[in-house]
């Protein structure tokens, strides 16, 4: 595996992590069973507009939100999720790899059909440097179907082809930088 897809499946986890970890202060809905796409629109930041797509099922969403909050808990100062009379907002102070991001999201949508959430951060240290700078990422999901046949429940397919299972994801962490 090279250097970019590891950061990338890293801020893609620490993302989730920060979503995931508070919802237990309010939980979110679980997904509709089947095939999502999710569209990542980001700016202030080196990654490019991309589009993957999660197959995903009620057991797989309840279990990314229970294996990613304890390393939440370790790493996230503050961790807090409020229904809205839109949806949920959550907002967030976590540290990975020596950069604190500072993060405010609002979740929108039905999470049967679609939801979007939109995202501000700040992040502070580490690759962003000491000065920090701010990065705004909108994640567009739509349901698509049912999965294809020669995909799982956890499955993630991201640009270029590379796949993951979600399950793998806890493998992740021992490739970040400590």
């Amino acid at each position: 595996m090279t250097r970019r897809p590891i950061v990338f499946c890293a801020s893609l986890l620490a993302l989730a992590m920060s979503a995931a970890a508070a919802a237990h202060a309010v939980d979110l809905p679980v997904r509709k069973a089947g095939l999502w796409e999710m569209k990542m629109l980001r700016s202030g930041g080196p990654m490019p507009e991309m589009t993957m797509q999660h197959c995903t099922d009620e057991t797989i969403d309840k279990e990314m939100n229970n294996n990613v909050s304890p390393m939440a808990k370790q790493i996230c100062t503050k961790q807090d999720i409020q229904k809205t009379a839109t949806g949920y907002v959550s907002d967030s102070v976590c540290n990975v790899a020596g950069a604190t991001t500072t993060s405010h999201a609002e979740i929108t949508g039905d999470f049967n059909t679609a939801y979007t959430v939109k995202s501000t951060a700040h992040i502070q240290g580490g690759v962003a440097g000491a000065a920090g700078h701010d990065a705004t990422t909108t994640i567009e999901a739509k349901w698509l179907g049912p999965c294809k046949a020669d995909q799982k429940p956890g499955d993630i397919v991201m640009p270029g082809g590379f796949k993951m299972n979600v399950k793998d994801a806890a493998k992740l962490k021992d490739l970040l930088p400590k």
